[in-house]
């Protein structure tokens, strides 16, 4: 029984955050480049993208957030590193708030392409792809810290502890928490 329930909760907490009816619909061979490239194309295919909110705001459509695309992991979640393949514009039908919906926050968005909106970017016309949002979710706000196990003056020389063994455990640690 135990067993059952630990198989139960490691495949649950694997679980991808956006739900499997709209993954059925999205077609796995369309990327963000092709419909960056001619959104009015593809409009109505369904989409499952990730990235870095830059602005969010509420309009009488809904809220429009302004999303900067990322490569998307297992999860879904957005990748730290530095390549993009552009920007894209969610709408969301209702009211969302933008004090939690802010920049730099992760997102994982399933919805359905609309076309395109040309808004300005700077000094440019930059041309938006534009998804009307089934699903949106917002990855917590956490960031790494490194520890060393002991403060400076007790390590790496000098006092040793017999139960702590570097050779086993990476150093220094991570530890996750959240933002403030």
């Amino acid at each position: 029984m135990t067993i059952i329930l630990l198989a139960m909760l490691f495949v649950m907490g694997c679980a991808p955050v956006i739900s499997k009816p709209v993954r059925d619909q999205v077609d796995k061979n369309l990327t963000f480049r092709e419909v960056f490239k001619d959104p009015e194309a593809h409009k109505g295919s369904v989409v499952v993208w990730a990235g870095v909110i830059i602005d969010a705001k509420n309009t009488q459509e809904g809220t429009l957030i302004e999303i900067l695309q990322k490569p998307a992991d297992f999860f879904g979640a957005p990748e730290e590193a530095d390549t993009t393949e552009g920007r894209f514009l969610v709408l969301y039908p209702s009211y969302l708030d933008v004090a939690v919906y802010n920049k730099g926050r992760e997102v994982t968005v399933g919805g359905e392409v609309e076309g395109k909106r040309i808004m300005p970017l700077g000094e440019i016309q930059y041309t938006y792809p534009v998804v009307i949002a089934k699903e949106i979710y917002l990855w917590p706000d956490t960031t790494k810290e490194r520890l060393a196990p002991y403060p400076y003056p007790y390590y790496p020389w000098g006092w040793y502890d017999p139960f702590w063994r570097p050779w086993y455990y990476p150093y220094p640690y991570d530890r996750v928490r959240p933002r403030r």
